[in-house]
């Protein structure tokens, strides 16, 4: 496949370090068998959901009418424990015990959830912070519920000597201080060994909370208990299953979100699927070119193929579903700027976000445009991760790191050129994304490619084509060289269609750090013509946005309702 293909792209053949990937020796995953990343509830998450589930069970059972004896035998056991616990109090510890129901009062849970909030808006974690609020109403709302239909009293055989307010079970105090620090755990510390410190630590008040709610004759045993369950395990459970650290690393390097942590067991699964099912023993694996990535992460694999064992150096690009979610949103804020184009429809996994990114690369590789080998993609976890391998341009360079002359810049815009006869565009055409080894021209990243493009698209490339040359050099000189290729009228009908939401926001970035007009120059060199109106409003146009007008104003009503159920308002 690699000699067909590479035929097929003239000149590209001649590239030097193509590495020619053996593809004997690959293996079919038998059926049953785990794939190299797979994601289960791990031991604990099961620990916590089936002793949730068992409280909930026997709370059906004890406190809604099912059998009247285990209820009585259970009352009978939390009495024996207030007395015996009654039977320690002293003078001096009774302060202290006060002290520390202070742990459970308004005001503290309402502080800690205060800051989670501040602290996940401030670190642009939006997902952690809906599920935290989704999870403080859903927790709320049951435990405030269950309190009315259970409707237990306060324990009458002790003696009691603490503040309480409302029905005894579950204890409302140990819910919320549960919830407020596991939501803390599973939204602002990393997985793995700093979390499982911090479990311990988050244990300790609530442990005392406890111990002083009992001491005090606040709650009998059974309400602690679980409210300890309700407030720790169903956070727990949620945040593993909405916010899973694989997908949702919590890191506090510097970096896009979209930049998935390829060490531990990820970077295990990664060298397996490669060696499975491309047949590549993988040596060494870094990351690279992050700055110019936000859709995926960019990989520089070392690896080992063939029966004679060559060494080579491949590119990798990791897709999750992470991405997918990014890709959804924002192509539904791009239909509601300037409508649904044709080339705007959403995938509808993370297989087919692959699997179009491959495909492209092989139509335009047939097309003769000089784009990277496609050598596949490997499966890491069914549906939610897949690495798509291609070769590796050793000795190019980004093209504002080259020297922009005049065969560069005619080398470009023939690539434009060549993609408008081919019924192409590449719809990304950023410095980033333009690579230039030899003097000559190569384009990578061709997810957002789409065959047989609107018109306006096509032209749209040429004029990011030229904005990107001209960053190098200037616009007079990118106008002059466009002249050879395209027509006048060609280069006004690009500029005409173009403006800030066509082009790629790095570019615009750096246009605006160049300080040149680079369009305005262009516009000026060209003939006028009149905008080209992309921003055309159809019904559906108008019934999404009025669609998310309204999501948001219920999001909006939902956020200060949780708020004020969570006692945050």
């Amino acid at each position: 496949m690699a000699t067909t293909q590479g035929a097929a792209r003239g000149e590209a053949t001649t590239l030097p370090g193509l590495a020619v990937v053996s593809r004997t020796g690959r293996r079919r995953r038998p059926s049953g068998e785990a794939p190299p990343l797979p994601h289960p509830i791990s031991a604990s998450g099961w620990a916590y959901l089936a002793v949730a589930t068992a409280v909930l069970a026997a709370w059906v059972l004890l406190y809604l009418g099912f059998g009247s004896a285990p209820f009585e035998a259970l009352v009978r056991a939390d009495v024996a424990v207030l007395q015996r616990i009654e039977a320690l109090r002293t003078d001096a510890l009774t302060p202290v015990m006060l002290d520390l129901h202070a742990l459970g009062s308004e005001w503290t849970v309402r502080g800690l959830r205060w800051a989670t909030l501040v602290a996940l808006l401030a670190l642009r974690r939006f997902r952690h912070l809906a599920v935290f609020l989704g999870i403080t109403l859903v927790v709320t709302a049951l435990t405030a519920t269950s309190s009315l239909v259970v409707g237990r009293l306060r324990p009458l055989e002790v003696e009691i000597i603490g503040g309480w307010e409302g029905y005894s079970h579950p204890s409302v105090p140990v819910v919320a201080l549960g919830l407020s620090l596991m939501g803390i755990l599973y939204t602002l510390v990393p997985g793995g060994t700093w979390r499982n410190r911090a479990k311990w630590a988050a244990g300790v008040p609530i442990v005392a909370l406890i111990a002083a709610r009992l001491y005090l004759g606040v709650d009998h045993p059974s309400d602690a208990f679980v409210a300890a369950v309700i407030g720790m395990a169903i956070p727990v459970v949620a945040f593993r299953l909405l916010t899973p650290s694989e997908t949702f690393p919590i890191s506090y390097r510097r970096g896009r979100t979209a930049h998935l942590d390829v060490g531990g067991r990820r970077g295990e699964a990664i060298a397996l699927a490669l060696y499975q099912q491309l047949d590549l023993t993988l040596l060494d694996m870094r990351p690279v070119g992050l700055e110019g990535s936000a859709g995926s992460t960019p990989l520089l694999l070392k690896v080992r193929h063939g029966p004679e064992a060559v060494e080579s150096e491949v590119f990798a690009k990791l897709y999750a579903r992470s991405h997918l979610r990014s890709d959804r949103w924002y192509k539904l804020g791009r239909a509601i700027l300037y409508g649904r184009l044709e080339d705007e429809g959403t995938f509808s996994s993370v297989r087919r976000l692959v699997e179009y990114e491959d495909y492209l690369l092989r139509v335009m590789g047939d097309a003769g445009l000089p784009v990277p080998l496609s050598y596949g993609f490997v499966e890491i976890t069914p549906e939610r991760e897949y690495l798509i391998v291609t070769e590796f341009l050793a000795g190019a360079t980004q093209l504002d790191e080259a020297e922009v002359d005049d065969g560069v810049i005619d080398n470009a815009l023939e690539v434009v050129r060549r993609m408008w006869d081919a019924g192409l565009a590449h719809r990304d055409l950023k410095p980033a994304n333009v690579m230039v080894r030899d003097g000559k021209v190569l384009l990578i990243d061709v997810a957002f490619a789409t065959v047989r493009p609107t018109p306006w698209r096509q032209a749209v490339d040429l004029t990011n084509m030229m904005l990107t040359l001209a960053l190098g050099s200037s616009a007079e000189k990118v106008y002059e060289r466009a002249r050879r290729l395209f027509e006048p009228e060609e280069i006004a009908e690009a500029l005409a269609a173009s403006r800030s939401v066509t082009i790629p926001s790095d570019l615009r970035r750096r246009l605006r750090e160049d300080g040149r007009d680079l369009l305005g120059q262009l516009c000026a060199l060209a003939p006028r013509r009149p905008p080209i109106s992309i921003q055309l409003w159809s019904i559906r146009r108008i019934a999404l946005t009025l669609a998310v007008a309204a999501s948001v104003a219920a999001a909006v009503g939902l956020l200060a309702f949780n708020l004020r159920t969570a006692g945050l308002l």
